[in-house]
């Protein structure tokens, strides 16, 4: 732990997450703490001054910070992934966008979700953006967001990096689920916000393709690897680390214990097999995304090229991770009995929270499973992204 880039911040991001899951707000010094630290350029190249580390380092400073608070990991997520993909997409005409980003620990997120709308124009060397973008993690956090686009008249999609720190853009804080409840997760409206021209690239279907051709320029190798299948790597860590976290604040906190008629629950048996199937289960979701990770580094260090198939292990073994934490979880709130059902506690917080990681659409079990079952029969996948 103590070799984690966030190992001196996870006091404070502990201390806070009680009261940014009831004020839906992560503490400003904690988002200023993150911003000043190394983590922050994990995802970066050397090229654009990023510490260019480990797919399987990030997941374990994820993994941390997920069990110290699982919004304010939510949100570094969603940097760390989606700065992968704008560095794919905006590639080597852009670096030095990209490094001053880095150099200044600003932070970058992805307003694309369901019901976003919107449209561009060219006014000189400018482009001006009007329309709704949604599910913006971290957007009130952030100083950058990643917006898809068309102009007027147009069906080709585009995108740009847009700077969130000006007067055409307003953020709503309206992310009000029972999850993640600190995450601003929030709708971003660009009205006449400008970005320039310059700076618009292509945003093609299925872009982790075009990524995978030795033809198409990258900034470094690293970015031919998809972003969805990292984040669905990322996020299995992630809900590693709630789920650990409940187990071990469980065992804790029955040592004590009594139930009905006195019984020291430390000493009963069913205690010991949903402890134990829990504990089972955290272990092995742990194993498989260490494993895939393992695999994507020697991937990336030896230069090879990744493929459907490596793309859809990688949201296999993401998904796999989320779908065991989530039945730990289960098993642990079994045990805690009612007490764990009160709001208040941090396990509820916990459980609540990890009922979004399946859900998310890069990992949920519908989608990657679908398209697994298809490669599987020799047929074309179909998911864009």
């Amino acid at each position: 732990m103590d070799s984690l880039h966030v190992a001196d911040l996870l006091p404070a991001i502990t201390a806070q997450a009680a009261e940014a899951d009831a004020s839906r707000s992560i503490s400003p010094a904690v988002i200023g703490a993150l911003k000043a630290n190394p983590v922050m350029a994990m995802s970066a190249a050397t090229e654009i001054g990023g510490l260019a580390a480990g797919v399987g380092d990030i997941g374990r400073e994820l993994e941390a910070v997920a069990g110290a608070c699982a919004s304010t990991a939510w949100c570094l997520w969603n940097h760390l992934a989606t700065f992968h993909l704008f560095c794919g997409l905006l590639g080597p005409a852009n670096a030095d966008l990209l490094r001053s980003v880095t150099a200044g620990g600003q932070w970058v997120c992805l307003p694309a979700g369901a019901g976003t709308a919107v449209k561009g124009r060219i006014d000189g060397d400018s482009v001006v953006l009007n329309g709704v973008a949604a599910f913006g993690t971290g957007a009130r956090y952030a100083d950058h967001a990643g917006v898809s686009f068309v102009f007027e008249g147009e069906r080709t999609v585009r995108f740009a990096l847009v700077e969130l720190r000006q007067s055409g853009v307003r953020i709503d804080a309206d992310w009000k689920a029972m999850s993640l409840r600190a995450s601003a997760t929030d709708t971003v409206h660009y009205q006449d916000a400008r970005v320039p021209l310059s700076r618009v690239v292509p945003f093609p279907s299925r872009f982790r393709e075009p990524l995978r051709d030795p033809a198409f320029a990258v900034i470094s190798g690293r970015y031919r690897e998809d972003w969805v299948g990292l984040c669905d790597l990322w996020l299995g860590g992630m809900a590693v680390g709630v789920a650990d976290a409940a187990l071990r604040e469980a065992c804790a906190g029955i040592q004590n214990r009594r139930a009905i008629l006195g019984v020291k629950m430390v000493e009963r048996p069913t205690i010991h097999v949903n402890l134990g199937q829990a504990g089972a289960m955290i272990g092995a979701a742990g194993a498989v995304v260490r494993d895939a990770c393992r695999e994507t580094d020697a991937r990336i260090a030896a230069g090879v090229l990744p493929t459907e198939s490596d793309y859809l292990d990688q949201m296999a073994a993401g998904m796999t991770a989320a779908r065991l934490a989530d039945d730990a979880m289960r098993l642990i709130l079994r045990v805690l009995g009612g007490a764990g059902l009160r709001e208040g506690p941090a396990f509820e917080r916990r459980y609540r929270d990890l009922q979004a990681m399946p859900l998310h659409i890069n990992a949920h079990p519908d989608r990657v499973t679908e398209q697994f079952g298809r490669n599987l029969l020799g047929l074309p996948t179909e998911n864009p992204f």
